[in-house]
């Protein structure tokens, strides 16, 4: 039986493989909803879904080019000092967002400042890492 198409409900614990917790729907008391195979989810916790039971729990290790992919330079950003608004306030490891394609915000980091500019990185947080779940199929809801 699979679950593709169906919509789903699923609780997790995400943890990097050094044991750090990142993610856990099980603190938010709300298991996440989605259609399975849809790519609403990363590539690598869809297909864990896929042939999962309602009440069933496994752990999976997924490698970072099927969770949020590896890091890119090609993400690191430049922007020069004057076409930053609130240049002045602007300090390394903050987090922005910038505008993307149909004005969709994009959460960056600020990895550098300069008198001339500032950098951002706009990789997702845990691109380039490897993710591993405890995964517990709530309910399909079809």
């Amino acid at each position: 039986m699979s679950n593709e198409g169906k919509k789903v409900r699923a609780h997790y614990r995400g943890t990097l493989d050094d044991g750090i917790q990142f993610d856990c729907s099980y603190d938010r008391g709300e298991p996440i909803e989605f259609v399975a195979g849809a790519g609403q989810m990363i590539k690598g916790f869809d297909a864990a879904v896929l042939d999962m039971a309602v009440g069933e729990k496994k752990t999976v290790h997924i490698p970072a080019a099927e969770a949020y992919g590896e890091r890119s330079e090609d993400m690191i950003l430049f922007f020069p000092a004057d076409q930053v608004p609130d240049f002045e306030k602007i300090e390394v490891g903050m987090k922005l967002f910038l505008q993307g394609p149909g004005g969709m915000p994009v959460p960056v980091s600020v990895c550098e400042v300069t008198p001339e500019g500032v950098k951002l990185d706009a990789n997702h947080e845990l691109a380039g890492k490897d993710l591993n779940f405890d995964i517990e199929l709530v309910e399909v809801l079809d």
